[in-house]
């Protein structure tokens, strides 16, 4: 689908009593010295060994196998299963102790010291180990944010965000990201994605914009099945398939500014105010394609739904995900996402499991969790039937995964991550998914014979371009990881005629340049932490620009953000402006567009705004300085 279309289709058209907290605390303190009373009983069930059981035989269904295998375990190893832990919370030995379903590493949660792709795969097969060598021997899941490429890991590729995707609107190049995304994740034994995001942003003052495709549900929609089509391949148990994560559910793109309650956030984990109608048509729309293309893990919403958080909302999960829309997957909370349904932990896990959430994200305290949701089973206020569903959809989609008969991925080797191949494909995402705002006085393409002079921090800044979710959480900046920046890709275009200075002072070559190229934008940021309401250019920024204006015949500004930013009195400094988003690690796209080598072909995902008083702008209904589909291509 173009962007024509999806313009055309926009025109026609959210304990309670004492003991059990003190209960709680006391149980918690004692872990540390006391072996919980689960591992004792476990210690005289006999070990299953015996290969024609059916859970173990590969030729009958995965619900098959998985209903067998219910049937064979204790309350204790049910509960494990529905448990889902960050791996520097772990203890040697919690892993069997408390039969855990699965491990994560959180943002930056690579191994300690040793950040390669030998190092995560050397890491995760001895987690396996461990739960292997239980009683009834159940894999672990491990998932990862592989949100723009396998981020965490130092020397894989890394490819634009999701908002630079949307620009690019091709979903054949999508599903080929998704499939090398999963080729070098699965290279490190790692099966499971917390991806895509199908949020469908509408306020760009939120610090996750650039983790969705854009603002329309169509373009969301379509760009989000593909990524999964390449992300799970046509069988999911093929050892280089990854189980995609549709995630947020649901309304996490709508919220409001200034109804979150978490930290410092403004808008993100927020409140979605709309009615059902709307819920349906620009926030849900997306989950329908992508259910459609075979994924089988949903992630629930740190936001709420007018008023009602989502980790805890029976209608939507029950009601509309399991029931209505046929999802028979898993469904799994974000990070300590139940924690907020209620001021009491144990209200919260009652109100979270009965509301749908099959595994529980509690990156600090499994025992806790598991402690609450045996007291709530034991007092009645959550049935064994609906442990046993939750349990059911996990270990269906761990058969369905493949992970009982190949759970280190053994044929697969990390030679593959960050193969000049994939970055090759990188780079033409970069190239495909940059935006032409402006060209004045034919200021692009570049002649390659050009003087050109290249200021701006952030022309050299592997981190920058590569934003938030890459090494670490919020990402940083620096030589991160391996790759190309802005001004390297130019150089090996424009050779010497090439010249860089942070600083622009180019007054010491005592002549003026062809062209001048200033690279500004975001520092990186995740999250709500990157919410915000001040999106002008930097005074920093704007002083560049007029410094290099008068040393150069032509000015090219390049930015580099998450977002779009607000441009409109800068804009006629410059004779050129282009959208970069965050590229990723293969900045020569950027250059090779500048140059004319491949040309401009993206779109603006979302509308750009004048000023900041018109956001957000689906609300004002203000005129924007550049509309959604926006986009100049040169002849």
């Amino acid at each position: 689908m173009t962007f024509t279309e999806l313009l055309e289709r926009r025109a026609i058209k959210k304990l309670a009593a004492i003991w059990i907290v003190i209960g709680l605390l006391i149980w918690s303190a004692a872990c540390a010295s006391a072996q919980p009373p689960v591992t004792e009983v476990v210690e005289t069930l006999p070990a299953v060994e015996d290969e024609t059981i059916d859970y173990l035989n590969p030729a009958l269904s995965s619900e098959e196998r998985a209903e067998d295998l219910l049937a064979r375990m204790t309350l204790e190893e049910k509960l494990g299963q529905m448990t889902l832990i960050e791996k520097g919370s772990l203890v040697s030995g919690d892993i069997a102790r408390y039969y855990l379903g699965g491990v994560l590493s959180g943002g930056g949660g690579y191994p300690a010291g040793y950040n390669s792709p030998d190092g995560w795969r050397d890491m995760v097969v001895e987690f396996q180990a461990e739960a292997l060598d239980t009683r009834l021997g159940i894999p672990i899941i491990y998932g990862v944010d592989a949100v723009h490429g396998h981020n965490d890991v130092k020397g894989a590729v890394i490819f634009p965000h999701n908002i630079g995707l949307g620009a690019a609107a091709n979903p054949a190049l999508v599903e080929q990201i998704g499939e090398i995304t999963a080729l070098e994740t699965s290279a490190t034994a790692i099966k499971w994605n917390y991806a895509p995001v199908l949020a469908v942003v509408q306020d760009i003052r939120w610090g996750r914009t650039y983790e969705s495709y854009g603002e329309d549900p169509e373009l969301v929609g379509m760009l989000g099945e593909a990524y999964i089509r390449g992300l799970q391949g046509e069988d999911l148990s093929s050892p280089t398939s990854v189980a995609a994560t549709a995630k947020h559910f649901v309304g996490d793109g709508g919220t409001i500014w200034g109804t979150s309650t978490t930290a410092n956030y403004m808008i993100d984990q927020g409140d979605t105010i709309v009615d059902e109608e709307t819920l349906r048509e620009i926030h849900l729309a997306p989950y329908y394609p992508a259910l459609e293309a075979g994924a089988k893990i949903v992630m629930i919403s740190f936001s709420s739904w007018n008023g009602e958080k989502m980790h805890g909302h029976d209608y939507l999960i029950n009601t509309v995900l399991k029931g209505e829309m046929g999802f028979d997957g898993f469904v799994v909370s974000d990070w300590q996402g139940i924690d907020q349904v209620a001021d009491n932990f144990y209200d919260a896990v009652v109100q979270s499991v009965n509301a749908g959430v099959d595994m529980n994200m509690v990156p600090y305290n499994a025992n806790l969790f598991i402690f609450s949701l045996q007291s709530a089973v034991e007092n009645g206020d959550i049935t064994e039937e609906r442990i046993n569903d939750a349990v059911r959809r996990i270990l269906t989609v761990k058969f369905i995964m493949g992970l009982f008969e190949d759970p280190n991925l053994e044929s697969l080797d990390t030679s593959i991550v960050g193969s000049a191949e994939h970055r090759a494909v990188a780079q033409e995402a970069v190239s495909q998914s940059l935006v032409l705002l402006q060209n004045e006085n034919a200021a692009l393409p570049i002649d390659k014979n050009a003087t050109v002079f290249v200021a701006g921090v952030d022309a050299d800044d592997i981190g920058v371009q590569c934003g938030g979710w890459t090494i670490e959480w919020q990402g940083r900046s620096g030589y991160i990881t391996t790759g190309t920046t802005i001004v390297e890709g130019l150089e090996q275009i424009g050779g010497e005629n090439v010249y860089y200075n942070r600083f622009g002072k180019f007054e010491q070559f005592g002549q003026q340049g062809d062209v001048g190229i200033v690279v500004i934008g975001e520092s990186p940021y995740a999250e709500g932490v990157g919410d915000s309401d001040d999106l002008e250019l930097s005074e920093t920024d704007i002083a560049l620009i007029e410094r290099m204006r008068p040393q150069v015949d032509k000015l090219v500004i390049v930015l580099v953000s998450g977002r779009p930013l607000i441009i409109t009195e800068q804009l006629p400094l410059a004779d050129a402006w282009v959208a970069a988003w965050l590229p990723g690690t293969e900045g020569q796209g950027v250059a090779s567009n500048l140059y004319g080598e491949h040309p401009f072909t993206g779109k603006l995902p979302v509308s750009w705004p004048r000023s900041i008083d018109q956001l957000p702008l689906n609300e004002t209904g203000a005129d924007p300085l550049f509309a959604f589909g926006y986009g100049l291509e040169i002849d």
